[in-house]
């Protein structure tokens, strides 16, 4: 049996805050994590240069310091876009 849908592939974090996201089931999204930078847990992203380290690590978006955002609310929240957004 493979992976949930909503399992993260790819990341490409963007100096708006955004997230280029790919999941397992070829969805490319963005996802907005402007709202989230009020979050406790996430005061070191509100530093872009800390944002920017953001990777995928065991299916979902990490930085740094172990924070994380649960890949089901990346995949149920981000915006579809065409994958040739990727390229850019």
């Amino acid at each position: 049996m493979g992976n949930p849908a909503w399992v993260v592939k790819k990341v490409i974090p963007r100096r708006d805050y955004t997230l280029l996201l790919t999941f397992e089931d070829g969805k490319h999204g963005i996802y907005d994590f402007r709202p989230d930078l009020s979050r406790p847990i996430f005061r070191k992203q509100q530093n872009i240069d800390f944002f920017m380290q953001a990777k995928v690590l065991y299916g979902t978006v990490v930085w740094p310091d172990d924070s994380d955002i649960a890949p089901e609310h990346l995949y149920e929240k981000s915006i579809p876009i065409n994958r040739n957004v990727l390229m850019c």
